[in-house]
Parts: structure tokens; sequence; C-alpha cells
């Protein structure tokens, strides 16, 4: 495969010019390398999560950041959202099949990176 290429769904061969500003690559990579998407994908690779939970799962973040990161992360198909029709409305996220395919290597550099961190402080 060469250089801005990348497979598609069904296997097939797509190419995208990802160096370029228009190639619809690169808003998705935005998205999940933004200071933020990073950390919702990881933060949801084993559950589902209600928005407050997510929140809180991520210290730093604020609402408006997390409402602004996750609408375009299921914009681009990354994360699912799930409404269940209560008074008020309850609202949970979770990685869609993509969201979770992306996620993988995500987890992976975060176990990298702290295997070769030294060893937390106690608390």
């Amino acid at each position: 495969m060469g250089e801005g290429s990348q497979l598609g769904q069904a296997g097939t061969a797509t190419s995208y010019e990802v160096f370029h500003t228009d190639c619809p690559a690169r808003g998705v990579v935005d998205h999940v390398t933004s200071r933020w998407g990073v950390w919702v994908l990881i933060a949801l690779r084993n559950n589902d999560l209600r928005f407050y939970e997510l929140r809180d799962s991520i210290q730093g973040i604020s609402e408006k950041m997390l409402a602004q990161t996750l609408r375009g992360l299921v914009e681009d198909g990354l994360v699912r959202r799930r409404v269940e029709p209560t008074t008020p409305p309850q609202v949970t996220y979770g990685l869609s099949e993509f969201g979770q395919d992306v996620g993988e290597p995500l987890t992976d550099l975060l176990d990298r990176i702290t295997r070769r961190l030294p060893p937390a402080p106690a608390r």
C-alpha cells in the first residue's frame, strides 16, 4: 500500500491524499488526536458511559470541551450516542466498531508509555 492510501471497509484499497487539507481523513485524525479525543476513546474502551461519568473519568475536561469532542467523534462514526426515552433523557456513549478499531492502538500506545515511566508515587 502506497503513501496516502488506506484500506476501505470492504477491504478494497481506497486512495486518500492525506497530506492535502481537504482530505476527509484529516478531519477524523484531528478529532482522534485532539487534546481530549484520545482520552475519550481510551475512557470508553471498556464500558459505555453517561456524559457525567465520562466527564468525571477524564480529569481536567470541561463540560463544553467534552460535548464538543463527543460531537466530533460521533459525527466521524467513532463514538455512538444512545438516548433513552426517559425524563430527563439518559444519554450513553460507547465506541462503535470503528472507534474500537482506532482506540486499540491508542490503548496500546498508552500501555507502552506507562510501562516505561518510573513507578507512580503512592497516594
